[in-house]
């Protein structure tokens, strides 16, 4: 079975992609790339993208995933090769329903042809590898849905070439929220300074300071009540996904707020602190970095490099075993 995962580096990572992602990206087999073509869909500044794509590869190395698991998108051609294939065979109203493209670009000036398509890239990306299991929190579900889709349309029309991949689900991590807003995702596209992510660079006082001063609910109650209590549930919630405990259960054991924060605190800590070790000695070594990026980038060619051959060859983009120019020749 083959794990594939990816992280866009519109931003500094948080905890919940730590607790949603970089926790489970377990399979010693799988591909985990920073997905950087992805960031491009709407405007950025070329060097900080450069920058957090090199920080977010470095912290996917420090979480533990070993060398040859993990490289970056936009090394691996074939990722752009296979999406616009891809384009040639979904259509522009399974596209106009993707979540993304109605918040972000339906209707508004200048909105990227990328952010339209990008859905597509998302497929290649799974597509590319014969994933059978795609570990995503739950704002990607439709998009994997759609890679299903897709999969299945091409091998009826063209002949079986893609294996059609299964969502797995995050039962916590996948909620973690905002500590200022629980009502919202917190996220790694929030300004650097917000009050309510946890970054998962962040200096141990600060990361304590956020989660002390999170927003709770009226009345003193503990307990994990999503509607009536969306703070202390998302405390307790955090607190779960970091112990690997019951939510619920938990909630038993405090009689005041301040408790929880203290423990939720310690929790975080307890999970971040030995990260951030990893990466201070990784990012003390960018020749070692460089190296490991480069292992995980010729083993990404060499394992889609058969898959999009086989997609050419489908389409009727060349009739030779050798193949011919361009696209075709490219991978020939």
């Amino acid at each position: 079975m083959t794990s594939l995962s990816g992280i866009t580096p519109s931003g500094r990572l948080t905890l919940g992609n730590h607790l949603g992602a970089l926790r489970r990206f377990t399979d010693p087999d799988g591909f985990y790339f920073v997905a950087n073509l992805h960031a491009m869909t709407t405007k950025h500044d070329p060097r900080r993208l450069a920058a957090l794509t090199r920080e977010t590869a470095t912290l996917m190395l420090a979480a533990g995933l070993p060398a040859g698991t993990v490289f970056v998108q936009a090394d691996v051609p074939a990722h752009a090769q296979l999406a616009y294939l891809l384009e040639c065979t979904s259509y522009v109203g399974e596209l106009a329903r993707m979540i993304q493209y109605k918040e972000k670009g339906r209707g508004k000036p200048m909105t990227r042809a990328s952010l339209f398509t990008y859905p597509c890239l998302m497929a290649a990306d799974i597509l590319l590898y014969g994933t059978d299991r795609v570990p995503v929190g739950g704002d990607q579900d439709q998009h994997v849905e759609l890679a299903r889709d897709i999969a299945i349309r091409f091998n009826r029309e063209y002949g079986e070439t893609f294996v059609v991949p299964e969502l797995a689900k995050a039962a916590l991590a996948m909620r973690i929220k905002d500590l200022a807003n629980p009502t919202a995702k917190m996220s790694k596209s929030a300004a650097d300074d917000a009050v309510g992510t946890i970054r998962l660079l962040d200096p141990p006082d600060v990361i304590r300071r956020q989660i002390l001063r999170a927003v709770t609910d009226s009345g003193t109650e503990v307990r994990h009540d999503e509607e009536a209590k969306p703070g202390i549930t998302n405390l307790l919630e955090i607190l779960a996904t970091c112990t690997d405990g019951d939510p619920v259960a938990l909630a038993a054991a405090y009689s005041s707020y301040g408790e929880l924060k203290a423990d939720v605190a310690e929790a975080v800590l307890s999970v971040i602190e030995p990260l951030q070790k990893e990466y201070a000695v990784l990012a003390s070594e960018p020749g070692a970095v460089d190296g490991m990026l480069a292992q995980g980038r010729d083993r990404a060619i060499a394992a889609g490099e058969p898959r999009l051959r086989a997609a050419i060859r489908a389409m009727g983009l060349t009739g030779s075993e050798a193949g011919g120019t361009g696209l075709a020749g490219s991978v020939g």
